[in-house]
């Protein structure tokens, strides 16, 4: 278990090396990214919120608790919430945005160009644009005026060809003056200069863009949001734009033009019924003074002057019973006056006057519902059509509650009627009984009878017009101000923090994505824990990597080669410690060629031979010999093992060659290259050989073929005390090692192999650690040199 901990702890510390190693790659990446992040915060236009909080008032609030029946359902919050969407949905509307987009002028903007960027100007523009077309025909116009300020009397304007004003020849532009009437193909246009410190700048770049109106409602109809909860009438109005005071006024418009509509709406019901009174008052006024004319004239002709004393013959009955038919025939008029209403058909609205004083509080209540349904259909036609299903549903009911309403007056008209004949037959009864009553008398009677019935009922709709005027302007806003629009100044887009952060891990992720996948497809041996991790077979010690010039060390040599190549030579004396006589035999070989092989025997033989050791080193790969290259020495003879295997004249001593300077170390070379080199290494004179050195060298390394490559080896393989294994470093594929090493370990085809990792780079992959020695072993490290020994 610990074991495994330690070997966790110590991949996890190899990955860290690997990426620390890597930090001036890493580090480049994150600063393109934070210099790219810096570049899109300094150049990209950014975006403010403006908030404001309003409270949507239903039409009536109702003082009344809810019913058990209401508190058990969903019907207690659902009617609330039904009409809150309604007005939310009115709130939002692209015509209720279009009175705003018309109100401010939206859709006209001025830029001031600069080299870089352009910066929009909402509040006092430098120039102001006067049009003398109707303003139906500017919100219509689609068009872009480039304005270069020369003095502060005159100014050019060039065409729109899509460029900035910055690098344009001045003599492409057409020179005016401010206030001179410019021509345009959406009619004529005044630019006016503005005054004080918002004056326009001499040399400054202007450009004007106006748009049309329905181009622009998309527009802010996606920057706005709307937000409620489920049981709360308070709605919250949210607005980005890139200038915070514009979006503040577009929210408090908005409330603005909601209130507004509402008004209107709640108006046009009282404004009918206004106009129903009206229309009967004068019809009731022409009545009235027709029958007081027929009166006077009645008094005048019967000289009937003194009816004032006569009023005691009336009897208390007689009154009752007319103030009876008085109420009765009002009731008929007034109903007979609400069915004219019903079947007028060229009327501009369906509502209908409400509370007109008839008795029957079911015809009242029919006709408010009438109204409201109405009033919600008319809603629904601004930002729809009629074949809405809404539309139609509402139009069924609306047509219901007419046929109803029209049944209900004729039944209560057919009522009245009965009752004011009867009241009529009663009054006939009295007045046969005022026998002494002149005829001349009961004309006049009845005329002012009539004068009565229409006084009343003159008087009384001039009530309902005065309570129709006060109702007029009592109407309250249904959108409640809770906070007017305001905004923080603080731009919610781009987000510096979360760019910048963003940026950061960006660029970390790319340079470690790139590391990390590399790592992950490189098959490759680095370093002794990748060797280890593939074979398990004993580990002889690395080489570390040198220049090409300085292939070779020497005797007196501190560099990290030279010390490797003397760990591996302790290292071979401890494996081959047990007594043994004669010459240990140390075979080299590789899996495939460029592996260090020959290079690692000559050094090998070398630091051996430094320790006053007789070497001999036999040069064995005879299909591709190196070894004379490497000591840089010529053959002392142009015979050598080959010759020597396929000629019996020849003797060993013949084949051996003296290294310069250095009486310790005598080699073998290849000799002539056989064309059937694997027949020749059959040959007992190879066993014949080593038996004639066995006794005259301390050790005998040879320099073998690569096992990967040719059976060369495996056929003189039994004559080794040991094997190593060489495995170039960021040269040999991992699986081609396993296939070919492995076997021949578990096989047993090498007498006791070892494994030897050469030309490792120990920066290479940042894995921090190496030959600490050299030249200069106390040399300190640099402070960014992480992974460097």
């Amino acid at each position: 278990m610990q074991s495994n901990s330690i070997t966790s702890i110590k991949e996890l510390k190899k990955i860290l090396n690997l990426y620390l190693s890597k930090w001036k790659f890493i580090s480049f990446f994150v600063i393109i990214a934070l210099a790219l992040a810096y570049t899109h915060l300094r150049y990209t236009t950014s975006k403010y919120k403006a908030t404001a909080t309003i409270k949507i008032k239903g039409d009536k609030e109702s003082q009344k608790l809810p019913s058990l029946a209401e508190l058990s359902g969903s019907s207690l919050l659902s009617g609330s919430s039904n009409q809150l969407k309604d007005e939310i949905e009115v709130l939002t509307s692209r015509t209720l945005i279009a009175n705003i987009v018309k109100n401010l002028d939206l859709n006209i903007t001025y830029f001031e160009q600069g080299k870089i960027k352009e910066q929009e100007i909402y509040n006092n523009p430098p120039v102001k644009l006067n049009f003398f077309a109707h303003d139906s025909v500017i919100q219509q116009v689609d068009t872009t005026l480039y304005i270069k300020i020369k003095s502060a009397s005159k100014f050019l304007i060039f065409e729109d060809d899509g460029n900035s004003l910055i690098d344009r020849d001045e003599s492409l532009g057409k020179s005016y003056a401010f206030g001179d009437r410019i021509k345009t193909g959406f009619g004529g246009m005044v630019i006016i200069p503005n005054t004080g410190k918002h004056q326009p700048k001499i040399g400054s770049n202007l450009r004007i863009s106006i748009k049309s109106v329905s181009s622009l409602l998309s527009k802010y109809q996606s920057n706005l949001t709307v937000s409620t909860s489920d049981e709360s009438s308070v709605v919250k109005l949210t607005l980005e734009d890139n200038i915070p005071k514009r979006a503040m006024d577009i929210l408090n418009q908005m409330v603005k033009e909601y209130n507004r509509n509402v008004i209107t709406d709640k108006e046009e019901v009282v404004q009918v019924t206004s106009d129903f009174i009206n229309n009967r008052l004068e019809i009731v006024f022409k009545e009235l003074e027709e029958v007081d004319f027929s009166a006077e004239q009645l008094q005048k002709r019967n000289n009937l002057t003194a009816l004032g004393s006569q009023a005691d013959i009336y009897l208390q009955s007689e009154r009752q019973n007319e103030s009876q038919i008085n109420n009765t025939t009002n009731n008929i008029q007034l109903i007979d006056y609400m069915q004219q209403e019903l079947e007028e058909k060229n009327k501009n609205s369906d509502l209908l006057p409400s509370n007109i004083g008839l008795s029957d509080g079911n015809i009242n209540q029919v006709t408010r519902s009438h109204n409201e349904l109405v009033a919600e259909r008319d809603k629904l036609l601004k930002n729809s059509s009629e074949s809405n299903p809404v539309v139609i549903n509402l139009n069924n009911q609306i047509n219901t509650l007419k046929e109803n309403l029209s049944n209900s007056l004729e039944n209560m008209k057919r009522s009245n009627e009965i009752t004011l004949a009867n009241l009529n037959r009663e009054d006939a009864r009295i007045r046969g009984q005022l026998y002494s009553t002149p005829t001349k008398q009961r004309q006049l009677r009845d005329i002012e009878r009539q004068q009565s019935i229409k006084e009343s009922l003159y008087l009384y709709l001039l009530e309902k017009r005065e309570e129709s005027a006060i109702t007029l302007g009592m109407f309250t806003p249904s959108a409640k101000i809770v906070d007017t629009a305001y905004s923080t100044y603080i731009p919610v887009y781009p987000n510096k923090m979360f760019t910048y952060l963003a940026a950061f891990i960006i660029g970390l992720i790319i340079p470690v994505g790139f590391i990390y996948v590399r790592d992950l497809l490189d098959t490759k041996i680095y370093d002794k824990d990748d060797l280890t991790n593939i074979l398990d077979v004993p580990y002889l010690g690395d080489i570390p990597k040198t220049s090409k010039k300085r292939k070779l060390i020497s005797k007196v040599d501190y560099s990290p080669k030279a010390e490797a190549f003397r760990i591996i030579r302790s290292n071979i004396d401890f494996l081959l410690s047990e007594s043994k006589t004669g010459a240990k035999k140390i075979f080299i070989t590789s899996t495939k060629a460029q592996e260090g092989k020959s290079h690692t025997s000559t050094n090998l033989a070398k630091s051996i031979s430094f320790s006053d050791k007789r070497v001999l080193l036999i040069e064995m790969d005879i299909r591709e010999p190196k070894i004379m290259q490497y000591l840089n020495e010529e053959p002392t003879s142009k015979i050598g093992l080959s010759d020597y295997i396929a000629d019996p004249a020849i003797k060993p001593t013949q084949i051996i060659n003296p290294i310069k300077d250095n009486s310790y170390l005598d080699v073998i070379p290849s000799g002539t290259i056989p064309p059937n080199p694997s027949e020749l290494l059959m040959s007992e004179r190879v066993k014949d050989l080593f038996d004639y050195f066995d006794d005259k060298y301390d050790y005998i390394l040879v320099d073998t073929s690569a096992v990967g490559l040719v059976s060369d080896t495996l056929l003189i393989s039994n004559y080794a005390d040991l094997f190593i294994y060489v495995v170039g470093a960021d040269n040999v594929d991992k699986r081609q090692l396993v296939a070919v090493a492995k076997p021949l370990y578990e096989d047993k085809r090498l007498p006791k192999m070892t494994m030897l990792l050469n030309g490792t780079n120990f920066h290479k992959k940042g894995y921090g650690y190496g030959y600490g020695y050299g030249n200069n072993p106390h040399k300190n490290k640099k402070w960014y040199q992480f992974g460097k020994a």
